[in-house]
């Protein structure tokens, strides 16, 4: 068992390796004074300076955080109403045809996604650039929303609802009061997890971006496509420190204790209370 826990340690070290070494080596050289990828000549952050000089980039970046705020707000939105949908479908077959439904749009290629939307805006008339970037990064963050929430709701005892409603409460009292407040945790996690992937997004918004219009993840492609700067790195290091902190904060809510049973009955009881 040592032997076998060994080995295991071994390949997921090696693994983990694999996957951020080429990271750590572009964050390493977006400090290099050299100018270059290639030998380590001095410690600067002059790239840095030019990356937050730079006014287009600066707007991109804004409109890049506006786009993941708006459409991750808008998706755990909807998300929401779809997961109380589907909990409660009666039929074990419906149910599960929803589910597959709304897992193969996390599964299916982005390459698809993104020449799907294209064509979709392309003969209803909307024209390429925040409208259409917003609209398909909603389109594929609920799906996303949808898998955090429902996990929440079914683990939620049936009996708490019809407590609420047994002491009087309203439907709007027992969504507000009851259902809302346990779900929370779940409604976080999935509005940053889609807040994650909107702004780590490349395939799909570089097929519904148009012109005078992009997001980071087009910009730093049409960049190192002319050509190696270390600018691009630390736009790169920026981005990835970003994306750790979303993503230390949705393990942190997920991993949130339930609240306790006490506390969740005497809003059940508040809930109840008539008006």
């Amino acid at each position: 068992m040592k032997n076998k826990n060994g080995i295991a340690n071994i390949y997921l070290v090696l693994v983990f390796l694999v996957l951020y070494a080429p990271i750590f080596y572009l964050m390493y050289y977006s400090f290099n004074s050299g100018g270059t990828m290639h030998e380590f000549e001095g410690f600067t952050l002059d790239y840095y300076r030019e990356v937050v000089a730079d006014t287009r980039l600066m707007i991109i970046m804004i409109n890049t955080l506006v786009i993941a705020l708006l459409s991750s707000a808008i998706a755990t939105l909807i998300a929401i109403i779809g997961a109380l949908a589907i909990q409660h479908v009666r039929s074990r077959r419906a149910k599960n045809t929803l589910l597959s439904l709304n897992n193969v749009l996390i599964v299916s290629p982005d390459v698809i996604i993104g020449a799907s939307f294209l064509i979709l805006f392309t003969i209803v008339g909307i024209k390429l650039g925040f409208t259409s970037v917003l609209l398909s990064h909603v389109a594929f963050s609920i799906p996303i929303a949808v898998i955090m929430i429902l996990p929440h709701l079914q683990e939620m005892s049936p009996t708490l609802t019809d407590a609420a409603r047994d002491l009087g409460a309203t439907r709007r009292d027992v969504l507000t009061k009851v259902i809302l407040p346990i779900i929370k945790p779940g409604i976080f996690s999935g509005f940053f997890m889609a807040l994650t992937y909107s702004l780590d997004d490349f395939a799909v918004t570089f097929f519904v971006t148009g012109n005078g219009y992009s997001t980071l993840s087009v910009e730093i492609y049409s960049r190192a496509r002319q050509g190696v700067s270390l600018s691009i790195n630390a736009l790169s290091t920026l981005i990835f420190l970003f994306t750790i902190l979303l993503v230390i904060g949705y393990y942190y809510l997920n991993q949130r204790k339930s609240r306790p049973a006490m506390h969740i009955a005497e809003q059940v009881a508040e809930a109840g209370v008539p008006r």
